[in-house]
């Protein structure tokens, strides 16, 4: 009797071990796997960023100072085309960066399901740092990555966006609130002439989205 408790004991510790070296294995590789996808995502940011400001200097340095100085006064994005930026073979149009959450991303142009497991993807708008309602989509991953802590934000929190004519723009958190998967009303509402954008991403639970707002501050 004694014996045969002994065995079910060692048995039951081998389970508890398998369980654990599995759990364990799973939250390292997550871990690991995330710092991979910042690292490089972060690497693109940054050749996106040298690529805009070699342009934006060889730009200058062909303008005459009456242009620049009009230029300054400008308050509309200027539409420029410099050399592409492709993330993952996606086309990178922006980068967006959250401080609080200590994320820095592309921002890509191709919704596909491909991409979205891939990048942060702008989904829906007039076009980054356009006026009205730009909406930014990614995925909440448990290491963190991509929109993975979004639900850490606040009203009051700063995201920048920078375009592809390099400006970057600065919005405030004004809004923070959950709906369903079919909900897209917060894509399409009104701005009211403002720069604004539209943060979602999925919860735990699939069938619901944690939307966020931000305005141009």
């Amino acid at each position: 009797m004694v014996n045969r408790g002994r065995k079910v004991f060692t048995i039951i510790l081998i389970i508890i071990l398998i369980i654990g070296l599995s759990l364990g294995g799973y939250l390292i590789y997550t871990y690991v796997s995330d710092y991979f996808v910042k690292k490089e995502a972060e690497e693109a940011v940054d050749e996106f960023e040298n690529i805009i400001a070699i342009a934006m200097d060889e730009e200058k340095n062909n303008s005459n100072p009456e242009e620049i100085q009009e230029e300054q006064y400008d308050d509309t994005p200027t539409e420029r085309t410099y050399r592409r930026v492709t993330y993952k073979s996606f086309n990178v149009v922006g980068t967006i960066q959250i401080p609080r959450i200590g994320i820095k991303y592309p921002i890509v142009d191709d919704p596909s399901p491909s991409a979205m497991e891939s990048a942060i993807v702008f989904l829906y708008g007039p076009g980054l740092n356009q006026i009205g309602n730009n909406v930014i989509v990614g995925h909440n991953y448990r290491g963190g990555s991509f929109f993975g802590s979004n639900k850490k934000l606040v009203e009051g929190d700063l995201i920048y966006i920078t375009d592809l004519s390099g400006r970057e723009i600065e919005y405030e958190i004004y809004s923070k609130y959950e709906t369903t998967d079919d909900d897209f009303s917060y894509a399409t509402r009104n701005t009211n002439g403002k720069r604004e954008i539209s943060l979602s991403t999925c919860t735990n639970n699939a069938s619901v989205r944690l939307v966020i707002w931000a305005v141009e501050t």
